[in-house]
């Protein structure tokens, strides 16, 4: 495999960017571990490798279980997701999928037992910044170890 280019020398200013994101998710407030869920799973659906390697293992080192990452595309059939993590990995889903079905009522309603409106924007915002990346990656053809 090859790399089809550098974007990060191709464009510096993107890159600067899509940094400027990952500093405003990281005073958000949003809990690091779920915002690598949200990483993972997003990663997942777009079919973005790179970005499952990197997540997979950011949440194993902070001490997940390699059963909890390797069930996560089946999370709907395992009881091994909390609640709130459920609520999160639904809306990821529907936000990644957006023209599917938008994010239905329940969905939302889900999520917000759990998180009040500042944190349901901050899920927005994780869902979006991981959905950019995976778009830079896979348009980059970057894949595992790549870098």
């Amino acid at each position: 495999m090859k790399l089809r280019m550098d974007y990060r020398g191709a464009n510096p200013d993107a890159l600067k960017a899509m940094l400027g994101l990952e500093q405003f998710m990281g005073k958000s407030g949003i809990d690091r571990k779920i915002y690598e869920w949200i990483k993972l799973r997003a990663s997942q659906i777009n079919g973005c490798a790179y970005c499952i390697d990197m997540h997979s293992k950011d949440l194993i080192q902070m001490g997940e279980s390699m059963d909890r990452i390797v069930l996560l595309p089946a999370w709907r059939e395992v009881p091994t997701y909390s609640d709130e993590e459920r609520a999160v990995l639904e809306l990821t889903e529907y936000a990644t999928k957006l023209s599917e079905a938008g994010i239905p009522i329940e969905v939302y309603e889900r999520v917000r037992k759990h998180f009040d409106e500042k944190q349901y924007v901050d899920l927005i915002m994780a869902i979006n910044v991981i959905n950019s990346w995976n778009r830079i990656s896979l348009s980059m053809g970057m894949f595992p170890g790549c870098y």
